[in-house]
């Protein structure tokens, strides 16, 4: 794969060059290069990534009372995360007893 020089688009092979879509940038194509370019068959799939909860890594707790019926628990993680449109933050709590998770009303 190849990536555009002048405007960062992936790059389609014509004859001899790589001809960009986007700006229309023209390249010769390289063959020591292009055999140093990762193919599918080359690349090992790890799986998916792993997911932090970084409220429990960080272990940050405050007192608040779990809202789940079943549940008298007292203490909750929490964590801020911006609302979309970057207005304000909410807080958003997990159980610290039975995970269940909620938001700041």
């Amino acid at each position: 794969m190849q990536f555009c020089d002048e405007c960062g688009s992936m790059m389609h092979t014509d004859d001899g060059r790589w001809v960009c879509r986007s700006c229309e940038n023209e390249e010769p194509r390289d063959s020591q290069v292009e055999a140093a370019m990762a193919t599918r068959e080359g690349q090992r799939d790890d799986g998916p990534p792993d997911v932090a909860d970084a409220t429990r890594d960080a272990g940050e707790t405050m007192q608040e009372p779990c809202p789940a019926e079943d549940c008298d628990s007292e203490q909750a993680y929490y964590e801020m995360m911006p609302k979309p449109g970057g207005s304000y933050e909410v807080r958003l709590f997990t159980c610290v007893e039975c995970g269940h998770k909620w938001r700041e009303s």
